[in-house]
């Protein structure tokens, strides 16, 4: 049922969103007399709420060309590989072929791997640059299978793998931006323990929640005063049949945007005030960039209830990693077999997701790696998004991160 009533809102406010667009364009026809009675005001409104209720689909990467030492070149997005709940993408040009290989792991948390667009358009001059594309839970059908923690670290174990050796035998490097460096550390840890020939050269891990007992936020909170049962009772839901998953059970991607909004409601609401305010003084460059951000923002997936309740259990809950007590397909993971792979622990100052500490703590537990091979960089000033978008990710943390790579390549 919840499901299902977002869904009859969602579509019910679209509509209303509509007929709200083209009344403000009416209201600001140059023959409309109100255009000169503060018709642009009562249109800004509209555009905003029209705006705000868009139904929003998969958006696209859309980054088709790179400079490079001055040039410019094409650049082509190759699916290399395909799961069934995700499917691994590679980003080609023609000066990328001897680069440093770089797969970057993007978060399944709500939001398409192309929230890191700003993460792949900085790293892809220097780097040969491939990402994990997570699929919507809701459109992978039951024949599909189900899909986990674990499954999540099997894939990332597979997709290093087909990504294969560079010149040297070596795997490629690793960059994992929040939640996915848990499973990207185990499956680090895992190769690590086999010896395995393509673990990765370096990990790096920005904003992840490796030990969130380490300065707990309002989400650590949250999962932890809650239990199994109510997370079960109160956040999952059924896809409905109308949708190629019809049957799964799910964590709402609305419900997580909904869970990210109120954390900083406050800003989200002076944010749209500030895109009504550049549309009433016709600053449309200004109310566009807003509108850019919140269309990728609002651009939700759901989750399968399999990995989102395991996460919530191992990761915040019983913080089975950083005790040592976690299992990958009936064997203990451990963050001391990480011997060869050089780790880089990134973290933002005014991080209010991951808490400062929580992505250092995989440095003290790699106790068996030189110490020349860990690096650790907080980032003065900086929020959770910050820490792989925006400016300073650009000018202040992407550049520490390539001197990292370029050190271990």
């Amino acid at each position: 049922m919840l499901y299902t009533a977002y869904e009859m809102q969602k579509y019910w406010l679209a509509g209303a969103g509509k007929l709200a667009e083209k009344q403000a364009e009416w209201l600001n026809n140059p023959i409309n007399p109100a255009n000169y009675l503060g018709g642009p005001v009562v249109a800004s409104a509209l555009n905003v709420f029209a705006h705000s209720v868009e139904i929003r689909r998969k958006p696209q990467f859309g980054l088709d060309k790179v400079t490079v030492d001055g040039k410019e070149f094409a650049v082509e997005e190759h699916i290399e590989a395909r799961k069934p709940f995700g499917q691994l993408k590679h980003f080609v040009h023609a000066k990328n072929k001897d680069a440093p290989r770089l797969l970057i792991v993007a978060p399944m948390s709500g939001h398409f791997a192309t929230l890191l667009r700003g993460t792949v358009e900085r790293m892809l001059p220097g780097h040969d640059v491939w990402i994990t594309d997570w699929r919507d839970a809701r459109d992978v059908p039951l024949t599909g299978g189900g899909f986990d923690l674990e499954d999540y670290i099997s894939y990332l174990i597979e997709w290093i793998e087909f990504i294969g050796p560079d010149k040297d035998g070596r795997g490629a490097h690793m960059l994992a931006v929040c939640q996915p460096s848990v499973p990207a550390y185990a499956a680090t840890a895992i190769m690590g323990a086999k010896k395995h020939p393509l673990a990765p050269r370096t990990l790096t891990m920005m904003g992840g929640p490796i030990d969130a007992r380490e300065a707990p936020t309002e989400v650590n909170t949250h999962a932890t005063t809650k239990s199994q049962e109510w997370f079960i009772q109160n956040v999952i839901a059924t896809v409905p049949r109308y949708y190629r998953g019809a049957g799964r059970r799910v964590y709402p991607g609305f419900l997580q945007l909904f869970s990210f909004m109120s954390m900083n409601l406050g800003s989200h609401m002076m944010s749209h005030w500030n895109m009504f305010n550049h549309l009433v003084d016709g600053d449309g460059d200004s109310a566009d960039r807003h509108k850019e951000f919140y269309d990728e923002y609002r651009a939700v997936c759901d989750m399968t209830a399999e990995f989102y309740l395991q996460t919530v259990d191992v990761v915040f809950q019983r913080h089975l990693l950083p005790k040592g007590e976690f299992n990958y397909r009936g064997e203990l993971v451990d963050p001391s077999a990480i011997a060869d792979t050089a780790l880089m622990a990134i973290e933002g100052e005014r991080d209010d997701i991951s808490g400062v500490g929580q992505t250092k703590a995989a440095l003290k537990l790699a106790k068996k790696l030189p110490k020349d091979a860990k690096q650790y960089y907080l980032a003065p000033g900086v929020g959770h998004y910050g820490i792989f978008n925006g400016s300073k990710w650009r000018n202040m943390i992407a550049p520490k991160l390539e001197n990292w790579i370029a050190r271990h390549n």
